[in-house]
């Protein structure tokens, strides 16, 4: 500040004493007072290192207090020190000087701006932020890994969470119930970039916030402070922290299950991670939080409304396919609820439908980890009782043999019981064809279909067409008896016309 006032006075040909006051916005006794100093003083006072003052060190968090509370008087400053730091010796006069100084120099922004730069208070500030890492091998498959981790401002604490998914707003409340319980405590405050899991909307940094977010956030009794959009710089520690989870964390490693990746992260966070030495504090991460910042900690008790939102029942509205809106995906629910309201919620890797009126559920689907995708039951589609019931009735019609048309219904069932009704309506088709060009299935022929073991539709009308084309197969033999008196007839027969008897001899004729 002293060259700029020596530069703006200009040896007399710049600006007077009161403008150069008025533009640094200090007092004109200060600019009077180094104008005068000679340029050896001016030269020792800069090398003097004494000159530092005590709050300096403080001097982010008094900025964030006043810009918070701009009417924050000196001795509550003072109070909120005393209570995170020990042994801080100034006076009240101190502060009030120091505050009075720093008003003078930093102008005091609006009461809601946020700028989390707090580095030296202890138990003040946790920043949090998430990332992801793609073709993560676990159990040999290539997986993206979802994950959010968080960092202690003061010691460099770190805890990490992992999803199989993207992080939703429970999810991200489940995270933070663990952090919490792994620090054992929580911080006064917590720094997020403008991510619609906290922040919906901002508008001259006025902060619309995710409400069921919010609403855990004060159960827990913690503050949510949002980073100005595109300015990832004011929670560089955490986006340092992001970095090195994935580089050093789960960047080259193969996992046997999900498990067991989760186990591996735990084990780099109590052996690694939290045990380095850390290139800005000079001291490991855990050391430093067991030492200095576990005592200024806020207790923390997970609040009941987590329980709650796990069974918790939300309402979606099925559009007119009969699908409904979850997680970037959709999923089908029975046709008789199109366009209607129907209770969701998650358990145990499911996604249960259920009827709001009576609470009864109506489907159930697998949680896909994928993006957009489409989740169909197709049975949601049509009733299949009546569809099959329907398919059978036409069959006992086309062979008009109610007994043998039952037998065949259920040969086809339990030959293929997945996809009895596909089979039903395929020997549906065959015998309408087959009696279309050559008339009734003969009853013979349908008695030794029902014998077999085993009967598909593509097998029936491979047999119709084999039979077809050899009907004779159809007739039974003739006894032993009938078929020697028939031989010695017709030799008689040969005999008394002269014709072979089929021995190979001939006889003359009279």
């Amino acid at each position: 500040m002293i060259h700029q006032i020596k530069a703006l006075h200009n040896h007399g040909n710049g600006l007077s004493e009161r403008q150069i006051a008025k533009q640094l916005r200090i007092s004109r006794n200060t600019v009077s007072k180094y104008l005068k100093l000679p340029e050896p003083a001016i030269t020792a006072l800069l090398a003097d290192t004494e000159r530092t003052k005590k709050l300096d060190d403080y001097r982010d968090y008094i900025m964030q207090l006043l810009q918070t509370y701009p009417g924050l008087s000196a001795v509550k400053v003072l109070r909120k020190l005393k209570a995170k730091v020990d042994d801080l010796a100034v006076s009240d006069r101190s502060v009030r000087r120091y505050i009075q100084a720093l008003k003078q120099e930093i102008p005091v922004k609006q009461a809601r701006y946020y700028e989390p730069v707090l580095d030296m208070i202890p138990g003040e500030q946790c920043q949090v932020d998430g990332g992801e890492l793609r073709g993560v091998l676990i159990g040999g498959v290539p997986t993206t890994v979802y994950f959010m981790v968080f960092v202690l401002s003061y010691s460099r604490l770190m805890h990490v969470s992992v999803s199989p998914r993207p992080i939703d707003t429970e999810t991200l409340i489940r995270q933070h119930d663990a952090a919490f319980r792994y620090f054992g405590g929580q911080p006064q405050e917590c720094v997020y970039d403008q991510t619609k899991l906290v922040v919906i909307h901002e508008r001259f940094r006025e902060l619309t916030l995710n409400q069921c977010f919010h609403q855990y956030a004060t159960a827990a009794g913690f503050a949510i402070r949002a980073c100005e959009g595109y300015d990832p710089e004011s929670k560089g520690k955490v986006e340092a922290g992001v970095k090195y989870v994935k580089h050093n964390g789960l960047y080259g490693e193969a996992f046997a299950s999900w498990s067991n990746l989760e186990q591996t992260l735990a084990d780099w966070l109590d052996q690694t991670a939290n045990q380095r030495i850390h290139g800005s504090t000079g001291q490991p991460p855990q050391v430093l939080y067991d030492r200095e910042e576990r005592a200024r900690m806020q207790p923390y008790l997970t609040p009941s409304c987590i329980d709650d939102a796990r069974t918790a029942i939300v309402t979606r509205k099925a559009d007119k396919t009969g699908l409904i809106a979850w997680q970037s995906n959709k999923y089908s629910v029975p046709m008789a609820y199109q366009n209607a309201r129907v209770g969701v919620c998650e358990q145990d890797g499911q996604l249960l439908i259920s009827d709001l009126s009576t609470g009864e559920a109506i489907a159930e689907h697998r949680l896909c980890l994928e993006k957009d995708q489409v989740i169909k039951n197709t049975h949601h589609y049509r009733d299949q009782s009546l569809r099959i019931e329907a398919l059978e009735t036409d069959l006992r019609q086309l062979l008009e043999q109610p007994a043998l048309a039952q037998d065949l219904c259920a040969l086809l069932k339990d030959t293929s019981p997945k996809i009895y009704k596909d089979q039903l309506a395929g020997a549906k088709q065959v015998l309408t064809e087959h009696r279309q060009r050559h008339g009734a299935v003969p009853e013979a022929l349908l008695r030794r279909l029902v014998e077999l073991p085993r009967l598909t539709a593509s097998g029936l009308k491979q047999r119709l067409e084999a039979w077809q084309q050899h009907p004779e197969r159809l007739t039974p033999p003739e006894p032993a008896s009938a078929s020697r008196q028939s031989s010695a007839a017709l030799a008689r027969y040969g005999t008394l016309n002269g014709h072979s008897t089929g021995q190979g001899e001939r006889h003359a004729v009279h």
